[in-house]
């Protein structure tokens, strides 16, 4: 009989809770059917998250010593103001990670690698100095081996906490397998590197910064990946005398509203890789987020990608800057351009406009087929500058007297001129030169000009040289008759 009324008991509690069980489960439904109508006239948000979920590697699946479990909560400890560590030709010992708990925060780890690289995986979550022993020269990275500390097969070099600054000197991290990890992944920290290298081959960035801050200063990356070398996710990122090479895209950057992202003194060498196959080539994305961020970039040069700078949000100024070897030097999909002062060798399009506005002036085009391509929704305003193009700048035919034409050229009107003279073979040398292409000085003379500065002949209205030795000079624009 008890348990009968037991029974009973939990049937009427059930029946009584379903009715509201049945009531919450539809207003979920509801809520999460309806149409936002504020979220849709909002401008749309960056293609990528900064959860880090649209990552293949997180630190919640890789964690030292991880076994399915929650990752573990690091007090950080130590009391050494400076540990030097050697641990070169001792993989898999943990000897620098051992090395880094026994630093107390703001304190210094010294890297010494006489036998070899470090090998481990280096998780800061203190504040923290990492120098390597012996100094580091960027120029002569490949003759002169410095102190390394090279990533576990799958795993980063170096992952940083959130509000951590770590600081490395004079160090190269080596990733040659790094398959989904990123060698430094940056969950909104800061990152201050100088005198350091980084080789890096994998499927992810060799940066990763997911918000905080990245400080690159005599620096050189060779990344052997498809995904772009930096990646800077809503993070502030700063550039100066920095070198980025191998990749097939140079930077990718989502600014927040925080201080600008500046590039300065910058070069991004890219693997020339055609429009066909993979990703994009890209030297420098800018990608668009709810936050209206600004990137400037001065005294960089960007070579050897299908778009030199791809632009579809946010603010972005270039200054004094060099692209060549693209095929489209400036694409602005969207957001706001400022380009001044600059050099910009393509194949087809210099500056390509989707929307947006863009502010053009003093720049110099080399070899392209159009100057310009501008959509409907995009402003332009552009002037002073200067057009190197056997293909575009090609002259037109006026008539002079009866069927006796003159070449002549446009000076353009569009916010640039045609140059009549040879590029300057120092300009070609910076550039294109730099990569082992021939010279070219694209000017383009029709047939026969030079017999015509000399007085003798003329054209047709097709554009034909015809060749007289007689009348000569301004007689072949009268009527053959010699004036007494």
């Amino acid at each position: 009989m008890k348990t009968l009324i037991l029974a009973a008991s939990a049937l009427a509690v059930t029946l009584g809770s379903a009715p509201e069980a049945f009531a919450q489960t539809a207003a979920r439904v509801e809520s999460q059917t309806r149409p936002n109508f504020g979220l849709l006239l909002d401008p749309p948000a960056s293609q990528r998250s900064r959860s880090g979920a649209h990552r293949r590697w997180s630190y919640g699946n890789h964690y030292p010593g991880w076994n399915g479990a929650p990752p573990p909560i690091h007090q950080p400890g130590g009391s050494e103001e400076i540990v030097l560590v050697d641990c070169g030709g001792n993989p898999g010992t943990g000897a620098v990670e051992a090395a880094v708990q026994r630093v107390r925060p703001g304190g210094t780890l010294v890297i010494r690698a006489r036998g070899g690289a470090c090998v481990g995986w280096l998780n800061i979550d203190k504040p923290l100095t990492l120098i390597g022993e012996g100094g580091f020269d960027p120029r002569r990275w490949n003759e002169n081996p410095s102190a390394s500390l090279q990533a576990p097969d799958g795993l980063p070099c170096i992952t940083v906490a959130s509000g951590v600054r770590l600081e490395v000197r004079d160090l190269v991290l080596s990733s040659p397998h790094g398959g989904d990890a990123a060698c430094i992944v940056n969950y909104g920290g800061q990152v201050i590197m100088s005198r350091s290298g980084i080789r890096h081959s994998g499927d992810e960035a060799a940066i990763l910064s997911d918000g905080g801050l990245v400080d690159l200063r005599d620096v050189v990356i060779d990344a052997r990946t498809i995904a772009p070398a930096i990646v800077a996710d809503g993070a502030t990122l700063t550039t100066w005398e920095t070198v980025v090479t191998g990749a097939q895209s140079g930077i990718e950057l989502t600014p927040g509203a925080g201080d600008p992202s500046r590039i300065d003194s910058t070069t991004l060498v890219g693997v020339e890789s055609p429009n066909n196959y993979g990703p994009r080539s890209i030297g420098i994305s800018v990608r668009s987020r709810r936050d209206y961020g600004r990137v400037e970039v001065s005294n960089t040069k960007v070579c050897g990608y299908v778009e030199g700078v791809a632009i579809e949000g946010a603010s972005v100024t270039i200054d004094g800057s060099k692209i060549c070897q693209s095929d489209k030097g400036l694409v602005l999909y969207n957001g706001e351009l400022s380009l001044t002062n600059s050099r910009i060798s393509a194949d087809t399009v210099g500056v390509g406009l989707a929307s947006g506005r863009a502010v053009v002036t003093d720049n110099i085009f080399v070899a392209v087929a159009a100057v310009f391509q501008q959509e409907y929704r995009a402003q332009l305003t552009a002037s002073g500058n200067r057009v190197w193009s056997d293909s575009l700048c090609r002259p037109s035919y006026r008539p002079v007297y009866q069927d006796r034409y003159a070449p002549y050229w446009d000076q353009g009107g569009q916010g640039y001129q045609c140059q009549r003279s040879a590029y300057p073979r120092d300009w070609w040398d910076e550039m294109d030169g730099a990569y082992g292409d021939p010279y070219d000085d694209y000017t383009y003379s029709p047939t026969g000009y030079d017999r015509f500065q000399q007085g003798y002949g003329w054209y047709n209205g097709q554009g034909q040289y015809v060749d007289q030795p007689t009348p000569r000079g301004e007689d072949r624009w009268r009527d053959g008759r010699r004036r007494r």
